[in-house]
């Protein structure tokens, strides 16, 4: 190869995977990293690791000349941007390569000719690739895109043409809240990618979100054949498979050639992502698919592909980057079974699948599944970047397998220390809509409150918890008193529980339930039923894993519940940037009513008046970085 060292410009789970393919392929590796990562995976794994500055991302993995110079005072010879972060600029790119280095991953030409959703659009339409149909004009005018809008034929979806993500994109059904919804639409625009322009483009009744995997060479191409990424929660992708259920051979040739045709359009090097919007109201059919944008980059639900092909997509970037061709031609590739990919992120489904932040007190992957992460037990969750876990990957025969292997693999997840999206993948994977293949983008957002609905733990976590919480104590004298059995007293929260240890277990009594419990195999059989549960004892609570397990608090018996006097104060739920502040001291507020942005975790929360009143103080000024918990907005005392 061309080079024997590659640095890593990136973070977490992706780092890693990068790292692990370079070791294999015996070259050096360097990481960087910031303040806050000094201890990370990433960090321990690399050969080398250079500092590069404090934990903002701007300040750090955003600093593209630091990142060259680490490159340089290491003797790496490539830089492997990873996702996200620098690996699509391509003032980078040209940087890295101005440097005398090699950049895995496109040309900046290629990368400046997907960059803007027009352009982009447009050079698609000129190559034979079938686009969305809309208004992708310079002409921004508001009468303008009205006109266009009601040419497309509601609905329309209005989006940036900047950047991604969700942001600036408003879904309109009706031309009279067309005006109201292009504002909304040009402001957040403005202000994540300051660039407010926009595209009209026709709205999918029934869309399904499918992406073919490409990989070139800078003269021709290949692809690795279709994900579906239907299944989405704002906008962000949360469970991806391949292939994409209900595919035909005759639609999948059609948008395999059409992503090839994508992808040689721009003289495309290395792996890159071609993301249609599928009309699924009549199934799959080859005329009712269209190119949405191109990913000129690695994606995070690359290990499907992987899965499925038996290719190591990192080891083709780097042989590629060093400048050999293609390892395959396209009739080489085929599809083995089936793979499903599930995101483990630290976030509250519940609460509008909030980000969270906190240590990983206890964590345990399952073994029947790939974990790619960029965690171990012990690290802590940050507000500084995504809060992604790990990625759940299976593989099997089949769909059918594959979900079968899906649920047995969340079923062993356990984590705790922080909030997670486990439950409500598990119930995702229950979705008789998503195990009959009947998808569709809104699958989520139309069946939120039973996904998000977490079932009350059951009398055998009570149980568990109550054992946990004791130490599970149970030794022969266990139970042996001068004048009766000894009795624990357990309090779990608002639950008592009773356990009066014996020779082989306990009798536990919760409420009118007397359970008899006993060792077997170094687990418990409750009720003569071996307990599949698991749980583990932190400070200040018990968690109990599985479906129908749950979270316990431990009662300070010294702690009386003095309430904090704070039914007035709207905090920060977790630290971040104060983005906007809309109210004034003295202005009247109804419950609900936006009174400020947070900015976190890459994403902006709304915080709002938890009732009808009057303010009597603002706390914050735009700009200002705040931590969890501080109070930003306080109202005046409620009337008795």
């Amino acid at each position: 190869m061309s080079f024997d060292k590659l640095l890593i410009a990136n973070r977490g789970e992706i780092a890693c995977r990068v790292i692990e393919t370079a070791r294999k392929m015996g070259l050096g590796t360097v990481a960087v990293y910031s303040d806050a990562d000094r201890e990370a995976r990433h960090v321990a794994l690399a050969d080398e690791a250079v500092w590069i500055g404090s934990a903002s991302p701007a300040e750090s993995y955003l600093r593209g000349d630091a990142i060259i110079v680490a490159a340089q005072a290491t003797g790496a010879g490539a830089i492997h941007p990873g996702y996200g972060f620098l690996s699509e600029n391509p003032d980078f790119v040209e940087a890295v390569e101005a440097a005398g280095l090699v950049f895995v991953g496109p040309s900046a030409k290629a990368i400046r000719a997907m960059g803007l959703k027009d352009a982009a659009k447009a050079l698609m339409e000129n190559a034979g690739v079938p686009v969305v149909p809309g208004y992708l004009g310079a002409d921004q005018e508001p009468g303008h895109l009205e006109v266009e809008a009601a040419e497309v034929g509601y609905p329309v979806l209005i989006k940036a043409v900047a950047g991604g993500g969700g942001k600036g994109m408003r879904k309109v059904l009706r031309p009279e809240d067309f005006i109201d919804a292009l504002e909304s639409a040009k402001a957040e625009a403005r202000t994540a990618f300051g660039n407010d322009a926009v595209l009209i483009e026709k709205f999918v009744e029934k869309p399904r979100h499918i992406e073919v995997q490409v990989f070139g060479d800078g003269t021709r191409a290949v692809h690795l054949f279709e994900r579906d990424c239907s299944l989405q929660r704002r906008h962000q992708k949360v469970i991806e498979e391949a292939p994409a259920p209900g595919m035909t051979s005759e639609m999948r040739e059609a948008m395999g050639l059409a992503a090839v045709r994508a992808a040689e359009a721009v003289g495309y090097s290395g792996a890159g992502t071609v993301e249609f919007i599928v009309d699924a109201s009549d199934g799959l059919r080859p005329d009712r698919f269209w190119f949405m944008e191109m990913n000129t980059r690695l994606q995070v639900e690359h290990p499907v592909t992987e899965a499925i092909t038996g290719v190591d997509l990192v080891e083709w970037q780097l042989r590629v980057a060093a400048g050999e061709p293609l390892p395959a031609r396209q009739e080489d590739l085929s599809i083995r079974g089936h793979a499903i990919e599930a995101r483990l992120y630290a976030e509250d489904a519940a609460a509008g699948f909030l980000p969270a932040i906190g240590r990983l007190e206890h964590l345990v992957f399952p073994t029947n599944a790939r974990i790619d992460t960029g965690v171990r037990q012990g690290d802590r969750i940050t507000p500084h970047y995504d809060p992604m876990i790990a990625k759940i990957t299976v593989h099997g025969a089949d769909r059918a397998a594959a979900l079968r292997s899906m649920a047995v693999a969340l079923d062993g997840t356990d984590v705790a220390g922080t909030v997670t999206n486990v439950g409500f993948l598990r119930r995702l994977v229950d979705h008789p809509g998503f195990v009959a293949g009947d998808l569709d983008t809104g699958i989520i957002d139309r069946d939120l409150a039973g996904l998000i609905a977490a079932e009350a733990p059951s009398e055998n976590a009570v149980v568990l918890a109550a054992l946990t919480a004791l130490g599970a104590d149970t030794g022969p004298f266990a139970g042996f008193t001068l004048w009766g059995p000894l009795r624990h007293e357990i309090a779990l929260g608002d639950l008592r529980v009773q356990v009066i240890p014996t020779r082989d277990g306990a009798d536990v009594r919760i409420g009118g339930r007397d359970a008899r419990v006993a060792r077997v195999d170094g687990g418990w059989m409750i009720d003569g039923q071996k307990l599949t549960l698991r749980a583990v004892r932190l400070r200040e609570q018990v968690v109990v894993f599985g479906q129908d397990g749950g979270v316990f608090p431990l009662a300070d018996p010294l702690d009386r519940g003095q309430s904090s006097g704070s039914k007035g104060a709207v905090e920060a739920p977790m630290p971040g940037k104060v983005t906007a502040v809309y109210v004034s001291a003295g202005d009247t507020v109804s419950e609900g009513q936006r009174l400020a942005v947070l900015e976190a975790m890459k994403m902006e929360h709304a915080l709002v008046s938890p009732r009808d009143g009057v303010v009597a103080e603002v706390m914050v000024r735009e700009g200002d970085q705040v931590d969890s918990g501080v109070s930003l907005v306080r109202l005046e005392d409620a009337e008795a």
